[in-house]
């Protein structure tokens, strides 16, 4: 372990010796702007409350700036350790602990859901709509195939978003009951033929994993995956101390001229309250630095900071490669969007990001709470990603 950290090391200091000896077109604007600088106007114009940016190669952070306010009632500015609601970018996190159990040949991906979840063999697939805007399910026939755990990950098991159990909030029944009620609605479409974004999909992974492990999914979670990559802050439940570092949340008003505070619809409060229950698709709270260290590992093919592995090499690929079928204009791995420059990531409910590029090997973590604000107030995230891929992409590029 200590000869892999001292080559951890190396390499590290090899890159900022070559982003200092940086040149071409565009060096001079990478060496001389920094995140702030990108980031600041919008928040002085009162478009944005604040945000965290991290910037990481495979084996250290390069980056990281904080700007404007955590909070702005209280004037609790942004801090590295300022805890995010990521929503949605608990999707990656939950398929990477799905292939831990792949590479411990306990599951595959392509295994019917119904081979651990019994429900699942007695679905029924809408094959006719009707009404205005064709909302109204009409027609059933049987699915041609069972739904799989690679369809559950890539959105294209025809599973709808959520069900009608999961109210008022999608955090307020136990893992099971939500996806037992996801066997009792019919499919939107046979199985592998289309792409819905579905929380269902990603919750009935879940459930896989505490079935197969026989623990609860946010302990295997926890003990599998976030500890190993020593990503402590990273939690479904903020309690104690963390509650004061959690960001608010900020939307435009109604006639956009301003940003007001708003709450976190989809989660019940108190967040630390043990009436909550864990959300594969979405419940997770983070830091800048802990998504940086998950970031990591991607770039470094399965291995942690400490070099032990986390994933194997193949599981990594299989996460990161296009699952949707051909035809399907999204673009998805198993709990990643992909982009068309062979970059990899996930976005969240309330602007969170992360984007992985690994040619360059270059992470970009963005983290902010928008809750809904015009395109033009978000114009920040892309240029903060360019601003990091000009800046410290050429050191780690292959």
């Amino acid at each position: 372990m200590e000869t892999s950290r001292g080559k951890r090391i190396v390499r590290a200091l090899l890159i900022a010796l070559s982003i200092v000896g940086a040149s071409g077109p565009g060096a001079a604007f990478a060496q001389s702007e920094s995140a702030a600088a990108l980031v600041t106007p919008l928040v002085d114009a009162g478009h944005l409350a604040g945000a965290v940016v991290l910037v990481t190669g495979p084996d250290a952070v390069v980056a990281e700036e904080a700007v404007g306010m955590a909070d702005r009632e209280e004037r609790r500015p942004m801090a590295a350790d300022t805890l995010f609601w990521i929503a949605s970018m608990t999707k990656p996190i939950t398929a990477a602990a799905v292939m831990i159990l792949v590479d411990e040949g306990k599951i595959s991906l392509d295994d019917p859901v119904a081979k651990y979840v019994p429900e699942f063999q007695d679905l029924w697939v809408v094959s006719e709509r009707s009404g205005e805007g064709q909302g109204e399910k009409k027609g059933l026939v049987r699915p041609t195939r069972p739904i799989t755990i690679r369809d559950c990950l890539s959105h294209t098991s025809g599973l709808p978003f959520s069900s009608v159990v999961e109210r008022p909030t999608l955090d307020s029944v136990p893992l099971a009951t939500a996806v037992l009620s996801y066997s009792m609605m019919p499919l939107e479409f046979q199985p592998g033929t289309a792409y819905r974004y579905s929380n269902a999909g990603i919750n009935t992974a879940g459930r896989i994993i505490e079935i197969v492990s026989g623990m609860p999914y946010e302990r295997f979670l926890d003990e599998r995956l976030l500890r190993p990559l020593g990503m402590h802050d990273t939690t479904f439940w903020p309690s104690g101390s963390r509650i004061g570092r959690i960001a608010r949340s900020y939307r435009a008003n109604g006639d956009k001229t301003a940003l007001e505070p708003v709450g976190i619809g989809q989660l019940a409060e108190p967040y630390g309250s043990a009436a909550r229950y864990p959300m594969p698709g979405g419940g997770l709270f983070s830091t800048a630095a802990d998504c940086g260290r998950f970031c990591r590992m991607l770039l470094d093919r399965g291995v942690g900071d400490d070099g032990g592995r986390v994933l194997s090499e193949a599981a990594v690929a299989e996460l990161t490669r296009r699952q949707t079928p051909v035809g399907v204009p999204e673009s998805y791995g198993l709990g990643f969007s992909l982009g068309g420059d062979g970059t990899f990531g996930h976005g969240g409910a309330h602007a969170t990001n992360m984007t992985i590029d690994p040619q360059r090997r270059l992470a970009v973590v963005w983290m902010v709470q928008d809750a809904g604000s015009p395109p033009e107030w978000r114009r920040a995230e892309g240029e903060v990603r360019q601003w990091a891929f000009e800046r410290f992409g050429a050191a780690n590029e292959r």
